[in-house]
Protein backbone atom coordinates (compact mmCIF):
# COMPACT_ATOMS: atom_id res chain seq x y z
CA UNK A 1 0.00 0.00 0.00
CA UNK A 2 3.34 2.68 -0.33
CA UNK A 3 1.50 4.49 -2.87
CA UNK A 4 -1.37 5.21 -0.98
CA UNK A 5 -1.62 8.85 -0.89
CA UNK A 6 -1.59 11.13 2.19
CA UNK A 7 -4.10 13.11 0.50
CA UNK A 8 -6.21 9.34 0.12
CA UNK A 9 -5.66 8.67 4.08
CA UNK A 10 -6.87 11.95 5.22
CA UNK A 11 -10.28 11.39 2.73
CA UNK A 12 -10.63 7.66 4.65
CA UNK A 13 -10.17 9.61 8.17
CA UNK A 14 -13.46 11.85 6.59
CA UNK A 15 -15.59 8.91 5.46
CA UNK A 16 -15.05 7.12 9.29
CA UNK A 17 -16.57 10.12 10.64
CA UNK A 18 -19.42 10.04 8.31
CA UNK A 19 -20.50 6.27 8.89
CA UNK A 20 -19.66 7.25 12.83
CA UNK A 21 -22.94 9.38 12.74
CA UNK A 22 -24.60 7.26 10.18
CA UNK A 23 -23.92 4.46 12.25
CA UNK A 24 -24.79 6.01 15.48
CA UNK A 25 -28.35 7.71 13.59
CA UNK A 26 -29.23 3.28 12.53
CA UNK A 27 -28.49 3.52 9.19
CA UNK A 28 -27.55 -0.05 7.92
CA UNK A 29 -26.43 0.21 4.52
CA UNK A 30 -25.52 3.33 2.00
CA UNK A 31 -24.43 4.23 -1.11
CA UNK A 32 -21.29 6.15 -2.75
CA UNK A 33 -24.06 8.45 -4.28
CA UNK A 34 -26.07 9.04 -1.29
CA UNK A 35 -22.93 9.33 1.03
CA UNK A 36 -21.43 12.12 -1.36
CA UNK A 37 -24.60 13.65 -1.04
CA UNK A 38 -25.44 13.88 2.76
CA UNK A 39 -22.02 14.93 3.39
CA UNK A 40 -20.77 17.23 0.60
CA UNK A 41 -18.65 14.51 -0.76
CA UNK A 42 -17.83 13.22 -4.46
CA UNK A 43 -18.91 9.78 -4.58
CA UNK A 44 -16.55 8.94 -7.88
CA UNK A 45 -13.76 9.95 -5.73
CA UNK A 46 -14.96 7.68 -2.25
CA UNK A 47 -15.41 4.62 -4.66
CA UNK A 48 -11.93 5.49 -6.24
CA UNK A 49 -10.13 5.66 -2.27
CA UNK A 50 -12.10 2.48 -1.34
CA UNK A 51 -11.35 0.55 -4.47
CA UNK A 52 -7.63 0.51 -3.72
CA UNK A 53 -8.34 -1.38 -0.80
CA UNK A 54 -10.15 -4.42 -2.44
CA UNK A 55 -13.73 -4.94 -2.77
CA UNK A 56 -15.52 -2.87 0.04
CA UNK A 57 -18.85 -2.64 -1.42
CA UNK A 58 -21.71 -5.10 -2.07
CA UNK A 59 -23.55 -4.76 -5.86
CA UNK A 60 -26.98 -3.50 -5.78
CA UNK A 61 -26.45 -2.35 -1.54
CA UNK A 62 -23.14 -0.40 -1.75
CA UNK A 63 -21.69 -0.18 1.48
CA UNK A 64 -22.97 -1.85 4.75
CA UNK A 65 -22.26 0.86 7.23
CA UNK A 66 -21.21 -1.01 10.03
CA UNK A 67 -18.79 -3.28 8.13
CA UNK A 68 -17.03 -0.47 6.49
CA UNK A 69 -16.73 1.20 9.21
CA UNK A 70 -15.02 -1.77 10.96
CA UNK A 71 -12.94 -2.02 7.44
CA UNK A 72 -11.66 1.59 7.45
CA UNK A 73 -10.77 1.39 11.07
CA UNK A 74 -8.45 -1.64 10.34
CA UNK A 75 -6.88 0.05 7.15
CA UNK A 76 -5.99 2.92 9.25
CA UNK A 77 -4.69 1.51 12.27
CA UNK A 78 -7.35 2.47 14.48
CA UNK A 79 -7.39 -1.14 15.97
CA UNK A 80 -4.17 -1.53 17.35
CA UNK A 81 -4.93 0.49 20.46
CA UNK A 82 -1.76 3.15 19.59
CA UNK A 83 -0.36 4.80 22.77
CA UNK A 84 0.02 8.54 22.65
CA UNK A 85 2.40 10.68 24.62
CA UNK A 86 2.14 14.88 24.45
CA UNK A 87 4.68 16.80 25.05
CA UNK A 88 4.30 20.19 27.21
CA UNK A 89 1.70 19.73 30.52
CA UNK A 90 0.82 23.34 29.50
CA UNK A 91 -2.91 24.46 28.85
CA UNK A 92 -2.60 23.38 25.37
CA UNK A 93 -0.80 20.04 26.65
CA UNK A 94 -3.17 19.42 29.59
CA UNK A 95 -6.60 19.83 27.04
CA UNK A 96 -4.96 17.43 24.96
CA UNK A 97 -4.69 15.10 27.26
CA UNK A 98 -8.32 15.03 28.74
CA UNK A 99 -9.83 14.87 25.54
CA UNK A 100 -12.04 12.27 25.36
CA UNK A 101 -12.42 11.87 21.57
CA UNK A 102 -8.77 9.72 21.57
CA UNK A 103 -10.03 7.08 23.61
CA UNK A 104 -13.17 6.94 21.10
CA UNK A 105 -10.98 6.76 18.06
CA UNK A 106 -8.44 4.01 20.00
CA UNK A 107 -5.66 6.19 20.73
CA UNK A 108 -4.60 6.26 24.56
CA UNK A 109 -2.94 8.80 25.94
CA UNK A 110 -0.05 7.22 28.15
CA UNK A 111 1.72 10.14 29.45
CA UNK A 112 2.24 14.06 29.84
CA UNK A 113 6.32 15.26 29.95
CA UNK A 114 7.13 18.44 31.23
CA UNK A 115 10.77 20.30 32.72
CA UNK A 116 8.76 22.58 35.35
CA UNK A 117 8.92 20.78 38.47
CA UNK A 118 6.73 22.03 40.14
CA UNK A 119 4.38 19.87 37.01
CA UNK A 120 6.75 16.84 37.64
CA UNK A 121 4.44 14.02 39.51
CA UNK A 122 1.32 15.63 39.19
CA UNK A 123 -2.00 14.38 36.80
CA UNK A 124 -4.21 16.37 34.61
CA UNK A 125 -7.87 16.53 35.60
CA UNK A 126 -8.30 13.36 34.05
CA UNK A 127 -5.30 11.67 35.78
CA UNK A 128 -2.96 10.99 33.11
CA UNK A 129 0.81 11.51 34.74
CA UNK A 130 3.07 14.38 34.02
CA UNK A 131 6.91 13.04 34.11
CA UNK A 132 10.36 14.68 33.92
CA UNK A 133 11.35 15.16 29.87
CA UNK A 134 14.28 12.89 30.79
CA UNK A 135 12.38 9.99 31.73
CA UNK A 136 11.40 9.95 28.21
CA UNK A 137 13.06 7.05 26.66
CA UNK A 138 12.10 4.79 29.32
CA UNK A 139 8.57 5.67 29.45
CA UNK A 140 8.45 5.47 26.14
CA UNK A 141 10.30 2.12 26.00
CA UNK A 142 8.26 0.86 28.92
CA UNK A 143 4.24 2.14 27.67
CA UNK A 144 5.26 1.25 23.91
CA UNK A 145 4.39 4.85 22.76
CA UNK A 146 3.86 5.25 19.46
CA UNK A 147 2.87 8.93 18.38
CA UNK A 148 4.30 12.19 20.26
CA UNK A 149 2.23 15.34 20.33
CA UNK A 150 4.24 18.25 20.46
CA UNK A 151 2.57 21.11 22.63
CA UNK A 152 5.61 23.05 23.68
CA UNK A 153 6.74 26.72 22.89
CA UNK A 154 8.44 27.31 19.44
CA UNK A 155 11.50 28.06 21.17
CA UNK A 156 11.94 24.37 22.89
CA UNK A 157 10.37 22.61 20.13
CA UNK A 158 13.36 21.16 18.61
CA UNK A 159 14.68 20.14 21.28
CA UNK A 160 11.57 18.54 22.23
CA UNK A 161 11.69 16.74 19.00
CA UNK A 162 15.32 16.00 19.04
CA UNK A 163 14.15 14.26 21.95
CA UNK A 164 11.30 12.19 20.74
CA UNK A 165 13.25 10.95 18.38
CA UNK A 166 16.24 9.74 20.58
CA UNK A 167 13.42 7.70 22.03
CA UNK A 168 12.70 6.03 19.74
CA UNK A 169 8.87 7.56 18.50
CA UNK A 170 8.30 7.27 14.56
CA UNK A 171 5.63 9.45 14.38
CA UNK A 172 5.10 13.23 15.27
CA UNK A 173 1.92 15.55 15.74
CA UNK A 174 3.43 19.14 16.18
CA UNK A 175 1.06 22.06 17.57
CA UNK A 176 3.98 24.45 18.00
CA UNK A 177 4.61 26.78 15.22
CA UNK A 178 7.58 27.36 12.55
CA UNK A 179 9.57 25.00 10.47
CA UNK A 180 11.07 21.45 12.68
CA UNK A 181 13.32 19.20 11.36
CA UNK A 182 13.21 15.15 11.60
CA UNK A 183 15.23 12.12 10.16
CA UNK A 184 13.14 10.51 7.17
CA UNK A 185 12.26 7.53 9.06
CA UNK A 186 9.90 9.87 11.00
CA UNK A 187 6.79 11.03 10.26
CA UNK A 188 5.95 14.29 11.47
CA UNK A 189 2.57 15.85 10.67
CA UNK A 190 1.91 20.02 11.51
CA UNK A 191 -0.81 21.45 13.27
CA UNK A 192 -0.49 25.15 12.79
CA UNK A 193 -3.63 26.99 14.55
CA UNK A 194 -2.14 30.56 13.94
CA UNK A 195 -1.62 29.35 10.24
CA UNK A 196 -5.51 28.39 10.32
CA UNK A 197 -6.87 31.93 11.74
CA UNK A 198 -4.80 33.59 10.02
CA UNK A 199 -6.58 31.70 7.03
CA UNK A 200 -9.98 32.93 8.47
CA UNK A 201 -9.18 36.38 9.15
CA UNK A 202 -8.14 37.27 5.62
CA UNK A 203 -11.74 35.94 4.42
CA UNK A 204 -13.38 38.22 7.38
CA UNK A 205 -11.18 41.30 5.72
CA UNK A 206 -12.28 40.61 2.29
CA UNK A 207 -15.79 39.79 3.10
CA UNK A 208 -15.57 43.60 5.11
CA UNK A 209 -14.03 44.91 2.29
CA UNK A 210 -16.81 43.45 -0.53
CA UNK A 211 -13.98 41.74 -2.70
CA UNK A 212 -14.80 38.52 -5.04
CA UNK A 213 -13.41 35.32 -3.74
Amino acid sequence: MSNISEFTTNRLSVYLRCLDQLEASGVRAVSSKTLAEDFGLNAAQIRKDLAHFGELGVRGVGYYVKDLRRQLQHILGLDCGLTVAIMGAGNLGLALADYHGFKQEGFRVAALFDNLREKVGTRSRNGILIYDIRELKRVAKRENIAIAIIAVPIRSAQTVVDKVVLSGIKAILNFSPGSLRVPEDVKMKNVDLTVSLESLSFYLARSDRGEEE
